[in-house]
């Protein structure tokens, strides 16, 4: 094993020339370079070369090889392509945070829209249908009889009105409370207002637990480097981020760059990955890594909120939902209403039409499209965004499923890689347990598959075995690797300077 002392990658100011050199030089280099290629081709030095050549293999999607002497060849065979920079990556960029920006836009309207439909219009309808019920009282006492026989979407009775009335009040009350966790008598447990339990249940409560599985995952990796005297494999890694060994090995990359990471070869030809700058600590408390311990990522939830109170909110759309059908098929079915003197009101719609007649000499579009068009528009968005977050958090969430049963199945391969049935590759719990279990696993076992091709043996029970007899090689090596590495990288030793003094 070669020995190195790698600084930590960090690009300062007078190296941007020398990193442009080196970019030049992989250009060039069709079929592959060593460090010392780059460095005939660029004449810089040694260390620098090596101090960049993470970074344009994170930038540039850089394919590893390692010759029979030990060298590793860095080759793009899919082209010298930023992943970081160019006209397709910075418009790509550009698109992402415009509609970012929009989206925050529009859900603030969207929210504003929100509070106005369902508090605004709350009292719009809760007065229409007040008036409608003092009428109908009015009516009955003169035993009028209806100027129309059809009376619309709504029957005309005041047991009918009344109804409603205590229907759609209480829906609200029982919200109220429900939302801020009083009971009549009793006192708050919880101080969420109810415009944010609303919010959660149309946009959702944000995406705060990827983040926390991220940085939950980097700490992984890093106890691993710490626990493995500095070192880390490409298997390892795979089963500690969950990703495909395609996808895993830009992210090591990208960890070396962040990290101050470097690949090497071991003399056999394993790739290993030297992260040295990591195992300089002044505490060693939590050092102990059992086992590859992968993190298991939480599924995501559809709202914060209890369900009934989600179920609460769908029937109070429902609600404006009829009223909005109610207004817009009279409007139309109907049209203008013409009063005398001897003219009763026997709908809700004759009594709308009465009020909006006292703003406007012709009220009809007012309801149509105020008390008809808007709250159906509205009814039906706040039914589709949603339905739409639900449809797209379940895949999200198929996602995160697969990615911890990689996390599962990896490190049940890397662990005892010589004997692997389909069954091994599971876990007991709801957060590994894709919708197709089964396919999900082979998918896993053709995936380290494609890393590091099986022998496939059927035992006597008829039960497909993969033995990863070049992992466990691998294995093996990187065994022996870390054991030859000395203790003492990692102590500071004695402190020769404190500020303090």
């Amino acid at each position: 094993m070669r020995k190195t002392n790698m600084p930590p990658i960090s690009i300062k100011p007078n190296d941007g020339a020398a990193y442009q050199k080196l970019c030049a030089a992989l250009r060039r280099g069709k079929n592959g370079l060593t460090v010392a290629d780059i460095c005939a081709a660029t004449a810089l030095p040694l260390s620098q070369v090596k101090e960049l050549i993470p970074r344009a293999a994170d930038e540039f999607s850089a394919r590893l090889k390692v010759t029979e002497s030990g060298e590793i060849i860095y080759s793009f065979p899919d082209g010298f392509k930023s992943r970081y920079r160019g006209f397709g990556v910075t418009l790509a960029r550009f698109a992402k945070k415009f509609f970012a920006a929009l989206g925050t836009i529009g859900m603030f309207v969207f929210k504003v829209w929100i509070m106005i439909m369902l508090i605004g219009y709350f009292v719009l309808f809760l007065a229409i249908a007040l008036g409608s019920i003092l009428i109908s009282i009015y009516a009955n006492s003169k035993n009028s009889s209806s100027r129309r026989g059809s009376v619309g979407f709504f029957g005309p009775g005041l047991f009918d009105m009344i109804f409603r009335l205590w229907f759609y009040s209480e829906l609200t009350n029982s919200m109220t409370r429900r939302s801020t966790g009083r009971k009549r008598g009793g006192t708050a447990s919880s101080s969420r207002p109810l415009h944010r339990a609303i919010f959660s249940f149309v946009f959702g409560d944000g995406d705060s637990r990827q983040d926390a599985a991220d940085t939950q995952y980097k700490k992984a990796v890093i106890a691993c480097i710490q626990a493995r005297r500095g070192l880390i494999t490409l298997p390892e890694f795979m089963a500690i981020s969950g990703k495909s060994p395609v996808d895993a090995e830009q992210a090591l990359m990208a960890f070396c760059v962040e990290y101050g990471g470097m690949p090497e070869a071991t003399d056999d030809g394993t790739i290993v990955y030297r992260f040295e700058e990591l195992l300089l600590r002044a505490h060693d408390q939590d050092r102990s890594f059992a086992g590859l311990s992968p993190p298991i990522s939480g599924l995501k939830t559809f709202s914060r909120n209890p369900k009934t109170m989600n179920i609460w909110f769908g029937v109070i759309n429902t609600v404006n939902l009829i009223f909005g059908s109610y207004f817009a098929i009279n409007a139309a079915r109907i049209g203008a209403v013409e009063f005398s003197a001897e003219s009763t009101l026997n709908s809700l719609y004759d009594f709308a039409y009465m009020l909006f007649g006292a703003f406007s000499s012709n009220p009809l579009p007012l309801i149509a499209i105020g008390l008809g068009a808007i709250p159906l528009v509205f009814s039906a968005l706040f039914w589709l965004i949603p339905a739409v977050r639900s449809h797209l958090l379940k895949k999200d969430n198929e996602r995160v499923k697969f990615e911890n049963l990689r996390r599962v199945g990896f490190t049940r391969i890397w662990t005892r890689p010589d004997e692997v049935r389909e069954q091994d590759i599971r876990a007991d719990i709801a957060e590994c347990k894709p919708k197709n279990t089964r396919a999900a696993q082979e998918r896993v076992l053709r995936e380290m598959g494609a890393y590091s091709p099986p022998d496939i043996v059927i035992d006597d029970n008829g039960v497909t075995c993969y033995s990863f007899n070049e992992l466990a090689r691998e294995k093996a090596a990187v065994e022996k690797c870390r054991a030859g590495v000395s203790g003492e990288r990692s102590r500071l030793g004695g402190v020769v300077f404190d500020s303090g003094e």
